[in-house]
């Protein structure tokens, strides 16, 4: 998928909107163990009830390798699922990885052409030949950790490194990466005051963005400070929608939340 072909479906579907598909046997509604495959099952529900909402999908691939090859194979399930049945969703691949380059090179090759996902998480933290193998793919995009939402972030992130804090240096040193316009960048929605600063090294970049809801980021503050004119922004947001019920309901349950994040986005493309 192209970046003009993901903002296409942004403003379609009016929704800049992604579920992060974090599946845990503990939560989801009992009578789905029953199921040959729950994992899949619930996923499935949930894709069918929200595709119409939202443009993307992210597996954090930790929920599946969680559960040996049934949870690998559950993941694959589900990606070819989504590639087959609903094209024009955007697809990510939360792995997080990043080694020396072949490595990197045989981790791109698992996750754009045998599982076929649109995307992958990276982990800038070994440099160049870390990441170029992934941004070799014609029409496949590296999502570069930024600034992330977890309290840890302050550890190293926001450190100063000769009067620039850390993720800035990140952020302008990858622009000089080969094919570096395959590149998009997570920015973690509880760190929205940092954004106009982002947006001044990136102004054109999509920004993936988690932490709306279960973990108390403010939509309208990420928007405020991370819309660009192409949008720029995709909202994840995992337990709030796919864990909003535990009970038979829960794909239903699932879209309403889902539904309510698209009403707000909605308005603010208008």
């Amino acid at each position: 998928m192209t970046t003009q072909q993901l903002v296409e479906q942004i403003y379609k579907k009016k929704s800049f909107l992604c579920i992060g598909l974090d599946v845990d046997l503990n939560k989801i509604p009992k009578h789905l163990l029953k199921e040959e495959d729950p994992i899949f099952e619930f996923n499935k529900a949930i894709i069918d009830a929200t595709h119409h909402l939202a443009v993307g999908y992210k597996p954090n691939t930790a929920f599946y390798e969680a559960y040996g090859v049934h949870g690998w194979k559950s993941l694959e399930k589900t990606i070819n699922y989504i590639n087959k049945k609903y094209p024009e969703v955007f697809t990510i691949a939360d792995a997080k990885r990043g080694d020396i380059g072949n490595t990197s090179t045989m981790y791109a090759k698992a996750f754009f052409e045998d599982l076929s996902f649109d995307s992958v998480t990276v982990a800038p933290y070994m440099g160049k030949d870390s990441v170029e193998p992934f941004l070799a793919f014609k029409n496949k995009h590296t999502i570069l950790l930024a600034l992330t939402s977890n309290q840890g972030a302050f550890d190293f992130q926001t450190k100063d490194t000769e009067g620039v804090e850390l993720y800035k240096q990140v952020l302008k040193v990858s622009k000089s990466w080969e094919n570096s316009e395959n590149l998009m960048y997570v920015v973690g929605a509880t760190k929205a005051e940092y954004l106009s600063d982002i947006r001044k090294i990136i102004p054109d970049s999509f920004l993936l963005v988690p932490g709306v809801g279960a973990q108390g980021g403010s939509l309208l503050d990420v928007c405020k400070y991370g819309l660009n004119e192409q949008v720029g922004l995709l909202i994840n947001s995992s337990r709030g929608i796919i864990y909003a019920s535990n009970e038979h309901d829960y794909a239903e349950a699932a879209a309403k939340k889902a539904f309510e994040l698209q009403q707000e986005m909605q308005a603010i493309l208008k």
